[in-house]
């Protein structure tokens, strides 16, 4: 029989998995595009689905949902205030895994998760603004 067998383990516990994927589908709200293995990637992009359905239900129930997920508010403002809008006449398919060869160390096969309709600004916005920021207190 093949009860319980519903997603990938990934040589970790339970508490180990669910922080990871919660730091991992932060980070793909945050950035709209992330580096991760293979494995790693198709398992997260069912979790950022979800969360985007989430967001474009909108309501403070979905909002709950997807704060007990995430961990980090910054991660779900973004959600309901941008990701949730701009795919809101999307019926599903919001997340794409694009192979990218594998890692020089152990031959793992790695992946690029990103967001269907990404905005390219994203991606290290949050660095950007801290080294302007350092930039000015110096100067």
């Amino acid at each position: 029989m093949n009860h319980g067998n519903g997603y990938r383990k990934l040589n970790r516990t339970h508490e180990h998995r669910k922080a990871m994927f919660a730091n991992m589908a932060g980070s793909v709200i945050e950035h709209e595009q992330i580096k991760t293995t293979l494995p790693k990637a198709k398992d997260l992009k069912r979790i950022v689905e979800k969360l985007i359905t989430l967001g474009k239900r909108g309501d403070l129930h979905a909002r709950r949902q997807a704060a007990a997920q995430l961990k980090q508010d910054m991660h779900v403002e973004k959600l309901f205030s941008v990701l949730g809008p701009r795919y809101k006449e999307r019926n599903g398919g919001c997340v794409r895994v694009l192979k990218a060869g594998f890692r020089y160390g152990d031959m793992a096969p790695m992946a690029i998760v990103e967001l269907v309709d990404r905005d390219p600004e994203a991606k290290g916005k949050a660095d950007r603004a801290y080294l302007e920021a350092q930039e000015a207190a110096e100067g």
